[in-house]
């Protein structure tokens, strides 16, 4: 993916990007499928974690009761997380639309020797 074609070898070497969806798995496949078919092709690098009932994601306090669309779904959060367990960054927005830039993404490794 797009993140993962920005990081330098040695952020590579030291870097682990994950998603956590409380989709269930076979609901998460047809969405790598789908962005595959969209994209020529194009596989998502990164690891896929299912949390169907959003335990993580609750411990988090992430869950979005109030969605407009009438579905509680998760707030769209990104972290960078340091060897330790640390959180050294996070971004976390209402609109599931607004993510975070890869350059700020890639700030915050740098910061952390990642």
């Amino acid at each position: 993916g797009e993140l993962h074609d920005t990081l330098s070898e040695e952020q590579r070497a030291t870097t682990k990007i994950i998603a956590l969806s409380s989709d269930d798995e076979s609901d998460l496949q047809m969405m790598v499928d789908r962005v595959a078919e969209e994209n020529d092709g194009l596989m998502l690098d990164y690891t896929f974690l299912s949390d169907p009932g959003a335990g993580e994601i609750n411990r988090y306090g992430l869950y979005n009761q109030d969605d407009p669309r009438g579905r509680a779904i998760p707030h769209p959060t990104t972290y960078v997380i340091d060897m330790e367990g640390v959180v050294r960054w996070k971004m976390t927005e209402v609109n599931y639309r607004i993510r975070p830039e890869n350059s700020d993404i890639l700030t915050a490794l740098e910061e952390i020797g990642g």
